[in-house]
């Protein structure tokens, strides 16, 4: 079945694979990948597969009310294969993806220390939108703290599945299909034993309750809009932000 398209698919890829290999042949400049996977329901809930555990526990038949739901965010590098997960037992929101950004970087900065530049891969979901105002001005913040230019480069909609870090997602959700996900500690220990290209990723948990819906007014966006510089032919799929102190 074909994947829908807007009018703009075809020039969107255009761009996201151009800034992508300009990006990766620049050594001043990184590249993510960065995304939510589905919520993780945690409690005695069976999750189909083969257990790898020793004893194995019993499981329930259905998700009916789980205990617990937790949201997974990866942030991948594809250059070097560098993988980071963060869960939150809270909701998705702008301000979880732009912590999990400050967490990965200020857990790698130094491993970073001569990029300028930062390019993320994102989709267009809700919470990572170019028109949502939490997250821009975040992002704004983002990059003013870190002194580092960020370029938001956004795959079409409906083709999330090529943004890198989706292949990540792949690998866990059989690393751990079949294991009674019982506990929080339980989910992130099996997180922490998965392996991408033979290496173990770096997880960790949030623990903060997030506020939905939380936006700008509309005279404060239009401050922010003044710090961003929008793609003219693409102005909602390739955002530039320039730190204030670069």
């Amino acid at each position: 079945k074909p994947l829908k398209k807007i009018p703009e698919t075809n020039a969107i890829f255009e761009n996201v694979n151009k800034v992508n290999h300009q990006s990766d042949e620049d050594p001043e400049t990184l590249r993510i990948s960065i995304d939510a996977k589905a919520k993780v329901n945690i409690g005695e809930f069976s999750r189909g597969g083969k257990s790898r555990e020793e004893e194995p526990e019993e499981a329930l038949d259905h998700d009916m009310n789980p205990d617990i739901k937790m949201v997974p965010f990866g942030i991948f590098e594809p250059t070097t294969d560098h993988l980071s997960i963060v869960f939150s037992t809270s909701v998705e929101t702008s301000d979880f993806v732009v912590d999990c950004l400050e967490l990965w970087w200020e857990e790698n900065k130094e491993r970073h220390a001569d990029i300028r530049k930062l390019v993320i891969n994102l989709d267009n979901g809700p919470h990572v939108s170019s028109r949502r105002t939490q997250f821009i001005k975040r992002m704004i913040e983002f990059a003013d703290n870190t002194g580092l230019k960020i370029q938001l480069a956004y795959y079409p909609p409906y083709h999330s599945k090529y943004n890198p870090v989706e292949r990540c997602w792949g690998v866990l959700e059989m690393h751990w299909n079949g294991t009674l996900l019982s506990s929080v500690n339980k989910a992130i220990k099996w997180a922490e034993t998965m392996t991408w290209n033979s290496v173990h990723p770096a997880v960790h948990l949030i623990d903060k309750v997030y506020q939905n819906g939380v936006k700008l007014t509309k005279e404060a966006m239009k401050i922010c809009e003044e710090r961003i510089e929008r793609s003219g032919n693409l102005p909602k799929w390739d955002v530039t932000i320039e730190p204030a102190f670069g």
